[in-house]
């Protein structure tokens, strides 16, 4: 049996050289179905999640995807199996067919049309200034962009903190559909409940370090006060 496809964390320190935020993280995180990332502000979540998109390097350790260094792919070609979408969408001047062209310059109407039928976006918007899309439809328009490079893995970082209970309930939606269509999710939260609408798999980061990692089943098993908080 081949071993599922992962990336593997070992002896991680991240961070500014004299405070990492990363302090010996090993674990892996598959690039299949949707593996939260939980923890309070501060205790590394975002820096994990931009260690794998290469955003930032490790001071120390390793990390690899599906068995190669990450350290020696060329970060271009990472970026585009391994695609990213923060918390505030960044939109750049212009429609939303301009926005999406940023990922695939070649963009024709009738593959944005569906990218973004993908994301449960009517094409009619493809014509709007994309600074006049509601927080909701922003982000939509982000995960689409971030399918146009048909990634294996879309990293995600609190898409949902800005927006209100029936948008992110909208945006979990979509990222459960694209979990379905075989593209996996790395998604930060410091939600609980969202976690539990959400995951197959929970990482938890308490100061800096791996708490706890495994199913949500095995998370809720653990007895330990500092995983157990996170969860109530």
């Amino acid at each position: 049996m081949h071993p599922a496809p992962c990336f593997r964390l070992e002896g991680v320190i991240a961070g500014p050289d004299d405070a990492p935020i990363l302090r010996g993280v090993t674990v892996d995180i598959p690039t299949r179905g949707i593996t939260c990332l939980l923890g309070r502000s501060g205790s590394g979540k975002t820096t994990l999640l931009r260690l794998l998109d290469r955003l930032d390097d490790p001071i120390a350790g390793s990390i690899g995807l599906d068995g190669a260094p990450l350290a020696e792919l060329d970060p271009i070609a990472l970026r585009r199996r391994v695609a990213m979408v923060f918390q505030r969408p960044p939109l750049f001047d212009g429609d939303v067919l301009a926005n999406l062209c940023v990922a695939r310059p070649d963009l024709n109407a009738a593959v944005a049309a569906e990218v973004v039928g993908r994301v449960g976006l009517d094409a009619e918007l493809l014509g709007r200034d994309a600074r006049d899309l509601s927080g909701g439809e922003a982000q939509r328009m982000c995960f689409a962009r971030a399918l146009l490079t048909s990634p294996d893995v879309v990293l995600a970082d609190e898409p949902t903190a800005s927006l209100d209970g029936a948008a992110r309930l909208r945006i979990e939606e979509l990222a459960r559909r694209i979990a379905a269509e075989g593209v996996g999710i790395v998604w930060v939260t410091h939600d609980p409940a969202q976690v539990r609408r959400l995951a197959d798999r929970v990482v938890v980061l308490v100061d800096g370090v791996v708490a706890a990692a495994g199913t949500l089943a095995e998370i809720d098993a653990d007895t330990r006060a500092s995983v157990r908080e996170l969860l109530s």
